[in-house]
């Protein structure tokens, strides 16, 4: 069961939800600008074009693997259980924006675009349920997950489709991008948590604004700098983000594991109590915390 926090976090997000959709709704479509392909560092390194573009994604590549494997080695554990799979879909999400991003910016076109946009979906999909299950219910996020990866593919397919009938429209694509980063800030502060799982999503939400920051002013940072481009360094903040989650995942388990078993007394026959030693966190065995 959710607590009155949980279910008022949830329902303003669901209200965030309805506004933003109805204002994307009014507008006109959005086509993909043809300028957003110019980046300001176009230097080449070892024949590779756009290098410090393409070879600034090497970090998602660590982080989502390192991420993958932690959850596999987490996955079977009774407190985590119910969680892993939104885990597993957000690291598998970062896993696969090295190879789109790195792809896209070898040769920055609409068609190579997909394969950027098309893992991110996933990466925000595994994310907003990562929040849900954390912080509203286990259940509802294990339900959102599906709809919630099928909605953000059908935002970058309807681009992709839209754009090659002259009429591009990426507010689909806008809303599964930038809800979730509205969306989570409410539910963090609706939800009232003293975790510090919630501290970590906050330095997550930092670095994405630090990234988008950067990505905007590409040019400006290079011009400054003339060492490295304002689009380089989008990466190396927006792969902070999954870092810190994976840091914050290793500090939960590393606190569980510290933690003494708890140990409960059972009547035996004689009027003589038994020990029975529980798992750390004090769940009773066969009893997960994660099933809210």
């Amino acid at each position: 069961m959710a607590d009155k926090a949980s279910v008022r976090g949830l329902t303003l997000a669901l209200g965030a939800t309805g506004i933003v959709v109805a204002a994307f709704l009014s507008t006109s479509p959005i086509p993909q600008d043809p300028a957003y392909h110019a980046f300001a560092d176009g230097r080449s390194f070892l024949g590779i074009p756009n290098a410090w573009n393409v070879l600034s994604n090497l970090p998602f590549l660590i982080i989502g693997g390192w991420g993958l494997a932690a959850v596999a080695r987490s996955a079977l554990s009774p407190t985590f259980r119910g969680r892993a799979p939104a885990y597993l879909v957000f690291f598998a999400g970062i896993l696969l924006t090295a190879f789109g991003s790195a792809w896209y910016h070898l040769a920055p076109d609409n068609e190579s675009l997909v394969f950027d946009r098309l893992p991110m979906t996933i990466g925000f999909s595994g994310l907003f349920a990562i929040v849900v299950g954390e912080f509203v219910s286990v259940l509802l996020a294990r339900r959102l997950l599906i709809p919630l990866l099928v909605l953000g593919v059908a935002s970058v397919l309807y681009w992709v489709v839209t754009e090659h009938r002259g009429i591009g429209d990426l507010r689909p694509y806008a809303v599964v991008q930038f809800l979730p980063m509205l969306l989570i800030p409410a539910i963090l502060v609706a939800s009232r948590s003293s975790s510090a799982m919630a501290g970590f999503f906050w330095l997550m939400i930092l670095f994405y604004v630090l990234a988008k920051i950067c990505e905007y002013y590409d040019a400006k940072i290079f011009e400054v700098t003339g060492i490295v481009s304002g689009h380089t360094l989008k990466h190396v903040f927006a792969s902070l983000a999954p870092a810190t989650l994976l840091f914050a995942l290793h500090r939960k388990k590393s606190a569980t594991l510290r933690q003494p078993a708890t140990q409960f007394t059972l009547p035996i026959r004689g009027g003589t109590m038994r020990p029975l030693a529980g798992p750390p966190g004090g769940d009773l065995p066969g009893r997960p915390r994660d099933m809210r």
